[in-house]
């Protein structure tokens, strides 16, 4: 893409860039509140059906999802246009998704200005290697990286890690303002938690609000790994790398149903918010409408997109993500046209 067709796509994008009070303001009263609603359903849900506890939860977490979008828009400061009611509204929110806001805001800021950068690889994003990275790693690295990709690890126990360990510490190099945001919130979240227990008994919050963040991460993580996961997304070393690229091909529209595309903020238009994340969640829609350069994005969907889980590692020499098999067949490919008797590697084990 040159220089002017980059400058035109800013510039198309711009007008949508603006938050709206009103909008904000409904957003916020119409995912919020509800999470409350749910919970004390699913609560008094117990002494019918512990099932029926279960959907309910699912439900919750939905709303969870949502209000995380509304922490995630306030981490870019496009909630609102006043910077200390971002900051405000993002704590809260963070509480309640069980993010400190400044430590996300942070580790976010630098997944947008190294996404698809093969040489920038290991904050705020999904582990990924390259092919050849993979067959030169340490035997465990591989085991780390296919224990890590696997669908049941990274969705499983990935929900758990996310929540309970990793966002509750600060990074070494982290800022005291960050430090003090994540002790904060770490500290109200012990005082609700505790309150909570209190009121209702551990086993009841346990499978209430052990369930609903549960699903409300997993459904997290999923988003996240699909719109930067598929067949033919961007990635390009240091010299190569085009912020633009890395947006519009390294992020995909994932087209969702209107009651999913509702519960998830409109993230699946993730080409236009990795474009300018100064958009507003509820302008994203628009601005993907409203710009046809962006409609030639890749578009996955729900059917489709399971079939990122198969893509393990990335090829930048054919620009392709590609399964553990077929890297194995290329080995003993390779292996058999130089006459040579394949030597047994980590896929052999598969």
């Amino acid at each position: 893409m040159s220089k002017e067709k980059t400058k035109q796509l800013h510039k198309d994008v711009a007008p949508f860039a603006k938050s709206d009070l009103k909008k904000s303001i409904i957003q916020l009263i119409n995912t919020v509140p509800p999470i409350f609603i749910l919970w004390f359903l699913a609560y008094q849900s117990l002494a019918v059906s512990i099932w029926l506890t279960f959907a309910i939860a699912v439900v919750a977490a939905g709303f969870v999802v949502r209000t995380f979008i509304i922490f995630h828009d306030c981490t870019h400061g496009s909630f609102f246009r006043n910077k200390k009611a971002n900051d405000i509204v993002g704590t809260i929110t963070g509480v309640l998704t069980l993010f400190p806001y400044e430590q996300w805001k942070r580790e976010h800021a630098i997944h947008h200005a190294s996404s698809s950068n093969l040489d920038k690889r290991g904050v705020g994003d999904i582990w990924v290697l390259t092919i050849q990275e993979y067959l030169e790693a340490s035997k465990w690295t591989r085991f780390a990286y296919r224990f890590y990709r696997n669908p049941l690890v990274m969705f499983g126990l990935g929900p758990l890690y996310l929540v309970l360990i990793s966002s509750r510490f600060n990074r070494k190099d982290a800022r005291r303002k960050e430090r003090m945001n994540t002790y904060l919130t770490n500290a109200v979240l012990v005082a609700l938690y505790a309150l909570m227990i209190w009121l209702v008994g551990w086993q009841a919050f346990l499978i209430v609000q052990g369930s609903i963040m549960f699903v409300a991460a997993a459904l997290g993580i999923w988003l996240f790994y699909i719109q930067h996961t598929f067949e033919d997304s961007y990635f390009e070393e240091e010299s190569e790398w085009d912020y633009v690229k890395a947006a519009v091909e390294g992020s995909s529209y994932y087209k969702l149903p209107k009651v999913l595309q509702w519960a998830t903020g409109n993230i699946g238009f993730h080409h236009v918010h990795h474009l300018a994340p100064r958009v507003p969640n509820y302008n994203l829609e628009l601005a993907h409408e409203s710009t046809p350069p962006l409609q030639r994005a890749t578009t996955i969907t729900i059917r489709t997109s399971l079939e990122s889980l198969r893509y393990k590692l990335y090829d930048p020499e054919h620009k392709t993500f590609v399964t553990f098999k077929e890297v194995k067949d290329r080995v003993k490919r390779s292996a058999l046209s130089l006459d040579l008797k394949p030597k047994r590697t980590s896929f052999d084990s598969k």
